[in-house]
């Protein structure tokens, strides 16, 4: 079945209005901005998981601190494919992460998707994590996003404009946006890439950086 003729979940009207391609910026500075309240949608097994995004960073053309930065390789590849897909690599031996692909096609940058607040399906989201945490934290930070919303390497290049699993939507929610030098980097670190949802308990990084 086509994504075009798979069902919306039934509760997918509470979720907002699926984003199309020209529905968000693909600079990637302005996409990182974007994505700050609009809602990630995961439909896994028939289970409709969804959270708030509260917090990116940004890794623009040319960033020393960005995959992309040496050019396009096996791993990388989908940061250089059109805007609007699933960059999802595997980190420090145990965590997957989702990014969101900005610029043009054949030009490397994304936005990683460091937390969300979570809406719909926390029951399944526990479950994922396999341990118990407070709601706030079920997807806070880019590892446990991923854990909480069962997405993996098979995402890695999906488009999230046509996926049946995986999608953006907006609901009308705004937010106070924050913004804040990236997390844990070494490379580029007092760039201003970090953005978030101000005062949002989901929030990942240490407080100082989220006032």
């Amino acid at each position: 079945m086509s994504p075009s003729r798979v069902p919306p979940p039934p509760n997918a009207a509470a979720l907002g209005r699926r984003l199309g391609r020209e529905d968000l910026p693909h600079e990637t500075l302005a996409l990182a901005r974007g994505l700050i309240g609009k809602v990630l949608v995961r439909v896994r097994n028939g289970v409709t998981l969804a959270g708030r995004i509260v917090e990116t960073e940004a890794y623009v053309p040319g960033d020393p601190a960005s995959h992309a930065f040496r050019g396009a390789t096996a791993r990388n590849r989908a940061m250089f494919g059109p805007p609007l897909h699933a960059y999802v690599y595997f980190i420090y031996g145990t965590n997957w992460c989702l990014n969101v692909t900005s610029e043009r096609d054949g030009v490397g940058a994304a936005a990683l998707v460091r937390a969300c607040e979570p809406l719909l399906g926390l029951e399944v989201m526990r479950a994922l994590r396999g341990r118990p945490v407070r709601d706030r934290d079920l997807a806070r930070g880019p590892g446990n996003l991923c854990r909480a919303f069962g997405i993996g390497p098979e995402f890695d290049g999906e488009d999230l404009v046509t996926s049946a699993a995986l999608w953006l939507a907006d609901d009308g929610h705004t937010a106070e946006l924050g913004a804040s030098t990236r997390v844990g980097l070494t490379k580029a670190a007092a760039a201003p890439l970090r953005f978030y949802a101000r005062g949002n308990l989901s929030l990942s990084g240490p407080r100082a950086l989220s006032p």
